[in-house]
């Protein structure tokens, strides 16, 4: 995966922040034209809505999604993601216009998926993607750093999420797949 430049990050931000504004003003995604050449290639990624809290530099959750297959320009799929994560994400409400203000977006670019033994999965530098039968879930690199997790506790903290027991990373019925990501945010 050959990283963004800091104005191609800039850009995709921006592309998000508009995409979100304009389905909140207007009830569908913003056009985009003019995209940079390097976000004109196919690729994978998450969008995370963060909400400023009142305590200084703290933040909450308010929506994350993404998709891994690189099927679209990644300008493409950032606009789409952004959109999703304000309106889509089942854990909360849809974003409401007076919100987008208090809003921190955060991007993470993927790399493939590629199959892992759970003693390859390096905190802070990989994500993890665990399936076991219709159960799935999927944890971004930058969770378990922010949670303080050294391994185990983020391949359970994975399974958690898909609906598994806390040690199913175990079970020879699971797979276990790591990407790592390009993080940038407003925040920077």
């Amino acid at each position: 995966m050959t990283p963004l430049t800091l104005t191609e990050c800039e850009e995709l931000l921006e592309i998000a922040r508009r995409s979100i504004a304009t389905l909140l003003e207007y009830g569908e995604r913003a056009v985009l034209d003019g995209v940079s050449e390097g976000l004109n290639r196919a690729g994978g990624a998450f969008v995370s809505l963060h909400r400023r809290n009142p305590a200084p530099g703290q933040t909450r959750l308010r929506g994350c999604i993404g998709i891994f297959e690189a099927d679209a320009p990644l300008a493409d799929t950032v606009s789409r993601m952004a959109a999703a994560a304000a309106t889509q994400d089942p854990r909360f409400s849809p974003v409401e216009a007076e919100e987008l203000a208090e809003l921190e977006i955060e991007i993470s670019v993927l790399s493939p998926r590629q199959r892992a033994q759970a003693e390859e999965v390096e905190v802070g530098r990989h994500g993890v993607y665990i399936t076991q039968g219709v159960h799935r879930g999927v944890l971004l690199p930058q969770v378990a750093t922010e949670a303080g997790w050294e391994r185990e506790e983020f391949l359970a903290g994975t399974c958690r999420k898909a609906g598994l027991p806390a040690d199913a990373w175990r079970a020879a019925t699971t797979t276990i797949e790591i990407f790592s990501a390009q993080v940038f945010g407003e925040a920077e």
